[in-house]
């Protein structure tokens, strides 16, 4: 009996996936555990083991192929002792089941089209008298269909455009109509009505994000390219949406003086241990100030445990170990791997986590796990010359700290100026989670870690 393979669901969230590779041709036979293809979801690539023992009969799904649904039948095993080319055709018959939702498609399509017809059906001809037409060859009274930017343009030059005629499909007013009305001088909307003294005002409507045609209008033909959209780009943007839409931030900004942190540093990258490799002797860490933040981050929440928290509308969220993500930029967009129980480990653990994470996350490798929750990030622009910032909270934290670059600065001791290295770094909290006070004194427990660094040590 043939057996159907279907786009494995990667995590919690995945609807679709680029199908990047198949790692198996037909003909091929694959054992339980063997890796048979990778798929690419908005944030990473992923390897796709077989669970059945056969023989590949059919790969239904291209490699290449984006979008492809979750459960969308995607190749087909032939069983043991079964003619390949027979499980092919009998399993192809399950493909369509793949498909159901485009067959669907059309529902959502109809609702207002198909009760025309039979309503004119059962109306005798004669029974009534049909609306008078206007000329745009609507009924009165019927909705107009114009493109945004005709209705733009229309408004702008204060064009009626329930009385053009429309060019486009099914009658529908399009920019080239517009401009002809505009260019005849016909067509000219009625003056508003002025509301009566003393009558309240409508409320002004919700403002909207300029259409593609109003974005593309404002550029000249042949100065742009279009670039589209990639799943983790599409999924960046709606997660910024609904964090900026949702979560109500504010901000705390403080300085931080680095100079006995750096100095701690340097002792301890002197002092690690030597290991032979492939490519010679080379040090077992190599701390970077990015660590030493990572972990300080961990212990203020460890400090300060009712910020270490996640709202939710029921019930606050309260952490018992400090899970940090850290932003990592790669190419197309960012992803936030999670140094997990960050407050238990060591600055040498850390740091060398922190490098898998990264080339990993750089290579779109990382699994569901490694980037999902977590309860607080960082994100570091120091490295950029970046000297503060404001970070966005990636939901579900309450938190985010955004850490400015370390640079010499006059600073007064004493009644005495002095030059110290001082890194700027901003607490982004959610109101609902974290008060102000309560974000102060998370904030203010990280700059004494960060000052005093002997104590992440103990």
């Amino acid at each position: 009996m043939p057996i159907n393979i279907t786009m494995p669901a990667l995590s919690p969230t995945m609807e679709e996936g680029n199908l990047s590779k198949w790692l198996v041709k037909e003909g091929d036979k694959v054992s339980p555990g063997d890796v048979i293809a990778e798929i690419e979801t908005d944030k990473a690539t992923m390897e796709v083991e077989a669970v059945d023992e056969g023989t590949v009969a059919k790969l239904v799904v291209p490699a290449g192929t984006e979008g492809v649904k979750v459960n969308a039948l995607i190749a087909i095993l032939a069983g043991e002792g079964e003619d390949a080319s027979a499980a092919a055709k009998s399993g192809g018959s399950a493909a369509p089941k793949a498909e159901a939702p485009k067959a669907d498609a059309p529902k959502a399509e109809a609702p207002k089209e198909a009760p025309k017809p039979a309503a004119a059906a059962a109306a005798p001809a004669p029974a009534k008298a049909e609306p008078a037409p206007v000329a745009n060859g609507h009924a009165a009274g019927d909705r107009v269909f114009a493109s945004p930017l005709a209705r733009r343009i229309a408004k702008d030059a204060g064009v009626d455009v329930t009385a053009l005629t429309g060019s486009g499909p099914h009658g529908r007013v399009v920019k080239v109509d517009v401009e002809a009305a505009i260019a005849s001088g016909g067509a000219k909307a009625a003056p508003e009505a002025k509301a009566p003294a003393g009558a309240p005002s409508a409320p002004a409507p919700a403002p909207k994000p300029m259409s593609d045609d109003q974005v593309l209008k404002l550029f000249a033909e042949g100065s742009y390219e279009l670039v589209p959209h990639d799943n983790m780009r599409k999924t960046i943007a709606r997660r910024l949406v609904e964090a900026k839409s949702t979560i109500p931030h504010f901000y705390l900004t403080l300085d931080c003086e680095l100079d006995a942190l750096l100095a701690l540093r340097t002792q301890l990258n002197a002092a690690a241990p030597v290991r032979k490799t492939d490519k010679g002797e080379v040090p077992a860490y190599k701390l970077s100030v990015n660590d030493m933040v990572i972990k300080a981050m961990a212990m203020a929440l460890m400090a300060v445990p009712d910020a270490n928290a996640s709202w939710t509308e029921n019930a606050m969220v309260k952490h018992r170990h400090a899970d940090v993500g850290v932003a990592v930029s790669i190419p197309g967009g960012l992803i936030t791997p999670i140094i997990r129980h960050a407050d238990e480990k060591t600055l040498s653990v850390i740091s060398n986590e922190m490098k898998d994470l990264a080339s990993r996350a750089r290579n779109r490798k990382l699994k569901p796990e490694e980037y999902q929750g977590g309860t607080t990030a960082v994100s570091n622009l120091g490295m950029f010359g970046i000297k503060d910032f404001a970070a966005v909270i990636n939901p579900p934290h309450a938190t985010i700290l955004a850490v400015g670059a370390g640079e010499e600065r006059a600073v007064v001791k004493k009644g005495e100026i002095r030059i110290a290295t001082v890194m700027s770094v901003t607490l982004s909290t959610d109101h609902r989670a974290v008060d102000g006070a309560l974000g102060a004194e998370l904030l203010g427990a990280f700059k004494r870690m960060i000052e005093n660094p002997m104590s992440m040590l103990v």
